[in-house]
């Protein structure tokens, strides 16, 4: 089946929009019913009301919200919107990120997910955010192979990018992890607390993805 071209996409608030050229049957086919990822440490999957009280305390972090693009949660009424957000995408069968739980205690610690997905070329860019208490510990790179592999084997995707903030060398550090190159630098364009940031842009294909999974 030919798709015409869907893309989604965060806005500067952090709510997923929707442009359509065509059909979504696609779409609603893959996250009409988000699947469990699990990895050896991580439960990836549908995020809940019950996560409210653990993303308020990382998504309030400022510290947190300097390395992301929504601004931080002043409010819990702030993070229950967005969680509202997300269930009604899930609701929708649209394109929305996993929540990623700790399989030792259950511990939610943050998202990851596309955040945009253009169907008629085959392209994707990955986004996440994760608790400071968790930096350091490879929890993302864990993730993001996972949603990787997702993006490659079911989204039949053959190209995955990222976007970082040049000075942010712990996402740097994940992406070349996962088999990322860097393909250049975004000068100036990313507006972050009325400081114009470096956005360093990194991709793999799916061919250099089958190299690392020999």
């Amino acid at each position: 089946m030919k798709l015409e071209e869907v893309l989604f996409e965060v806005t500067s608030n952090n709510l997923i929009q929707i442009r359509i050229g065509g059909n979504q049957m696609h779409i609603e086919q893959i996250y009409g019913d988000l699947p469990i990822l699990k990895t050896d440490r991580l439960i990836l999957r549908k995020i809940t009301l019950e996560d409210l009280d653990d993303m308020f305390e990382y998504a309030s972090d400022e510290e947190v919200a300097q390395y992301v693009t929504w601004p931080a949660h002043k409010t819990i009424s702030d993070t229950k919107n967005f969680i509202e957000n997300i269930l009604d995408k899930y609701q929708k069968k649209q394109i929305a990120p996993w929540g990623i739980e700790l399989k030792d205690n259950g511990k939610f610690v943050g998202t990851i997910g596309f955040i945009s997905w253009q169907t008629k070329s085959n392209c994707a860019e990955i986004g996440y955010a994760l608790s400071k208490k968790y930096w350091g510990k490879g929890l993302v790179t864990e993730a993001t192979k996972e949603i990787m592999t997702f993006g490659f084997n079911k989204m039949d995707l053959v190209r995955i990018q990222a976007k970082c903030i040049s000075d942010n060398i712990a996402s740097s550090k994940v992406m070349k992890k996962n088999g990322m190159v860097l393909e250049g630098t975004m000068r100036q364009s990313f507006l972050c607390d009325k400081v114009y940031k470096d956005m360093d842009l990194y991709a793999i294909l799916k061919e250099e993805y089958k190299l690392t999974k020999l």
